[in-house]
């Protein structure tokens, strides 16, 4: 059934808010699996053992992603997969940030570039539970 006023704007928000980071995601992927040679530096990898680790990296992002279409398509009838998606989210995060605080000094691009992960999902975060919260507020009462 479709929504109409705020029901229907906070359905969308949620809807544009995971696609937003569905999307950032998947070029991450593409790039990590087609280019890793051009982010291995920064990860202070290189040669063939860089290319393998970057492009598994960029797999385990599609895994990860996998569950995004659903709360995309239809976030208030999958919000089980919503809550998933959030969850996924603060995995990475917290992950993220526990691998950027046991990082000994001296390896400043990698702690750059673990930091850049931070922000992104911190911000996604932020951004989709935002939107799911409203969405969850203003779809309570369902007609």
């Amino acid at each position: 059934m479709a929504r109409s006023g705020k029901a229907g704007a906070a359905v969308w928000a949620a809807r544009l808010a995971f696609l937003t980071v569905f999307v950032i995601n998947m070029m991450c992927v593409v790039q990590f699996v087609l280019w890793p040679g051009g982010y291995a530096g920064a990860y202070e990898l290189s040669g063939v053992p860089g290319d393998v680790a970057i492009r598994g990296i960029g797999i385990a992002f599609a895994m990860w992603n996998v569950t995004y279409p659903l709360a995309i398509f239809n976030p208030d009838r999958f919000r089980t997969v919503g809550w998933i998606v959030l969850a996924q989210q603060l995995v990475g995060l917290v992950g993220e940030s526990w691998i950027l605080s046991t990082l000994p000094a001296g390896h400043d691009l990698l702690a750059s570039s673990i930091l850049r992960f931070i922000v992104f999902d911190g911000a996604g975060l932020v951004l989709m539970a935002a939107a799911f919260f409203w969405m969850l507020a203003a779809t309570r009462h369902k007609a």
